[in-house]
C-alpha cells in the first residue's frame, strides 16, 4: 500500500480543523466508535493495545525521520561552509598575487598620452553608437508610418475621423456617441423660431426620419443597428436646434454612422471614455477588484486571492502544530 495515497484526503481534513491534531482525533476516534466495531469487536484491550502498536510504530519512524533531515541539514552545513571558505582562500591569494606583482609606473609625458589615446577612443565609440541608434530609429518610424498608411488605405480607405465626441459633423447635423447612446443636434435654417408642432421625428426598430413640415427630410434611412424606441427622445432648444437622443440596443459597440446613407467614421480612433469603479454598485465595484486583481497576480506569478486564503488557512495549521513535519507535503 502507497504510504502517500491517502495524504489529500488527511490534509484535507486537518486543513477544516481549527483547533489542530486533538479535534482531527476526535474524528477520526469519533467515526470509528459509531461506525465500526473498532471498540468492541476483540474485547475490550484489544483497541488500546492497536493503538498503542500503530503509535510506536510511526513514532520510531517520526524520530529516525527527524534524525535523518538533522544529520542531513548537518551535513549541507558543513559543506556550504566549506564552499565559503575556499571561495575567501582564492580571494586572498589573488589580492596577494596582485599585491606581489611588479608595477610599472608612467612617466608624466607617457600618462598623458596614453590618457589622450582612452579618450579618442571613447568619443570614437560614442559616436558610432549615436549614429546607428539614429539610422535605427529613422527606419522604425519609416517602417512604422509605412505600415500604418498601408492598413488604413485597405480597411479604412474612405472613412472620417471622428470628431471630439466620437462622432461626426456632417452637412446638415453632427452627431456624439458613448457605447450606450447617440446623441443628434439638428440646425435648423429657417428665420422663424421653431416649434415642436412643425417638427417631424419618427422612430422605429431600425430606422429615423427627422425634418421640418414642408420640407424635405434631413435624415431618413436605415439606422445603424436597432435602438430602444420607447428610451429614445427628443426636444427643441434655443427654438432653432433639434437634440435627439437615441439609446442603443446593443450597448457594446461603436456605430460608425446613424443612418447607412451617412459617410463612415473610423471607429479605430474612437477615444473610449472613462469607467469609474466609483460608478459601480458596492458587489459589482467588489466582484471587478478581485477580478484585476487576481489578473495582475497572475501577470507577476504570484498566488490569485483564492490562493492566499488556503495558503494561510494552511499556514495557520502548520503554525498550531511545529511538532508535525510538512516537509514532503505538496500544495496545490
Amino acid at each position: 500500500m502507497a504510504e502517500d495515497r491517502f495524504d489529500g484526503m488527511l490534509l484535507g481534513m486537518a486543513t477544516q480543523c481549527e483547533k489542530g491534531v486533538q479535534e482531527l482525533l476526535d474524528v477520526i476516534f469519533n467515526f470509528l466508535a459509531r461506525k465500526t466495531d473498532f471498540y468492541t469487536g476483540a474485547g475490550e484491550q484489544s483497541a488500546e493495545d492497536m493503538i498503542m502498536e500503530k503509535f510506536r510504530k510511526y513514532e520510531k519512524q517520526a524520530l529516525e525521520s527527524q534524525k535523518k533531515l538533522k544529520a542531513e541539514r548537518e551535513a549541507e552545513d558543513r559543506k556550504r561552509k566549506e564552499r565559503i571558505a575556499k571561495k575567501k582562500a582564492a580571494e586572498e591569494k589573488e589580492r596577494n598575487e596582485l599585491s606581489e606583482a611588479k608595477v610599472t609606473e608612467l612617466t608624466d609625458e607617457e600618462a598623458e598620452k596614453l590618457q589622450k589615446e582612452i579618450d579618442r577612443e571613447k568619443e570614437a565609440a560614442a559616436n558610432n553608437t549615436a549614429n546607428k541608434n539614429e539610422d535605427n530609429n529613422e527606419d522604425k518610424t519609416e517602417k512604422e508610418d509605412e505600415g500604418e498608411t498601408e492598413k488604413e488605405d485597405e480597411d479604412d480607405k474612405g472613412k472620417i475621423k471622428p470628431n471630439s465626441g466620437n462622432g461626426a459633423d456632417l452637412p446638415n447635423y453632427s452627431w456624439t456617441q458613448t457605447l450606450g447612446e447617440i446623441e443628434i443636434k439638428v440646425p435648423f435654417k429657417v428665420k422663424f423660431p421653431v416649434k415642436a408642432k412643425d417638427v417631424i421625428v419618427e422612430f422605429s426598430k431600425k430606422h429615423l426620419k427627422v425634418g421640418l413640415k414642408g420640407h424635405p427630410p434631413i435624415i431618413d434611412g436605415e439606422c445603424y443597428n436597432s435602438i430602444k424606441i420607447d428610451e429614445s427622445t427628443w426636444v427643441i432648444q434655443d427654438k432653432k436646434d433639434l437634440l435627439i437622443n437615441i439609446e442603443k440596443v446593443n450597448q457594446m459597440e461603436w456605430w460608425s454612422r446613424v443612418v447607412k446613407t451617412d459617410p463612415e467614421i473610423n471607429t479605430k480612433k474612437v477615444q473610449p471614455e472613462n469607467s469609474k469603479l466609483s460608478d459601480l454598485d458596492g458587489e459589482t465595484r467588489g466582484m471587478v477588484e478581485k477580478m484585476m486583481f487576481d489578473q495582475r497576480q497572475k501577470e507577476m506569478g504570484l498566488p490569485t486571492s483564492d490562493d492566499q486564503k488556503k495558503q494561510d488557512v494552511m499556514n495557520k495549521f502548520m503554525k498550531q502544530h511545529p511538532e508535525m513535519d510538512f516537509s514532503k507535503c505538496k500544495f496545490n
